[in-house]
């Protein structure tokens, strides 16, 4: 049975601009009862609401600054969201950054900012606040975190990291105690300023370079954001727990299965002589 989006309250990080308030709209336009948009710029954020307010009406959306490293701002946000709209049933685990440049702030907005966001919505919120049988968390990985992305090693890692915190927690024995089914989005090359404004923005030229010549050739088929939007709310209603949807080329989603390394066993011995 599909998980009904009626009425129900989201929160996303990283949900001031970009696909993240594309996730918002597309949440609501599919019946979600309100958003909260949890971001670090301000000034983003504001504008947000007033887009929101236009297109939806007012009362259906608010913005919390949010840094998502600190997981006291996490708990504000979801404080202010339920004071505002009494429950809150959807976490979009969205925030995060592309620039190998500063790995280390990118460690730890796009790994321990999930982990953060996870801990907060299944342990302390949920159980109180959602309003049907089950609350739904979305991380927000990349093609990069299930294929080898030289140019970009080290948030390829982080995204990897974030698949794995969605097939881990996923299970169903977590799954039957804690009521939260956790699914996962892997959009590939996705239109946004993360993406358009790449270059310069990794460890240096060989990583540059190696770039440069995939996008020459080609290789990464993009995508508008509102695509991955309205693909995620179909996740959302319909991915079973523990499961990862890849988006790419503005095709539709489809799941990747991780081989079975068990599997491999007998054919890839390491062969000493």
């Amino acid at each position: 049975m599909a998980f009904d989006l009626k009425k129900k309250v989201a929160v996303i990080t990283g949900g001031a601009s970009g696909i993240g308030l594309c996730y918002a709209k597309a949440l609501l336009t599919n019946g979600v009862q309100a958003v909260t948009l949890a971001d670090v710029n301000p000034e983003y954020g504001n504008k947000a609401i007033r887009e929101i307010d236009n297109e939806f009406g007012i009362n259906r959306a608010i913005f919390v600054q949010c840094d998502v490293r600190n997981i006291e701002d996490l708990e504000r946000v979801f404080y202010k969201t339920v004071e505002k709209f009494k429950f809150v049933d959807i976490l979009i685990n969205n925030a995060g950054i592309l620039n190998d440049a500063i790995w280390e702030n990118q460690i730890a907005i796009n790994v321990n900012g999930t982990v953060n966001g996870i801990l907060v919505a299944m342990d302390k919120f949920f159980p109180k606040y959602k309003q049907s049988g089950e609350g739904v968390i979305v991380n927000i990985a990349s093609i990069t975190g299930i294929d080898f992305h030289p140019h970009v090693p080290i948030y390829s890692g982080t995204k990897s990291a974030v698949v794995g915190f969605t097939k881990s927690w996923g299970v169903r024995e977590i799954y039957d105690q804690k009521k939260t089914r956790f699914v996962a989005v892997a959009p590939g090359v996705t239109l946004t300023p993360l993406i358009l404004d790449i270059h310069g923005r990794n460890l240096g030229p060989v990583y540059e370079q190696y770039l440069r010549e995939k996008l020459d050739n080609g290789m990464y088929p993009t995508q508008e954001p509102e695509h991955v939007a309205n693909e995620l709310v179909k996740v959302v209603k319909h991915a079973e727990n523990g499961s990862v949807w890849v988006v790419e080329g503005g095709e539709p989603a489809f799941e990747y299965i991780p081989v079975d390394p068990r599997l491999q066993r007998k054919k890839n011995v390491l062969k000493i002589k």
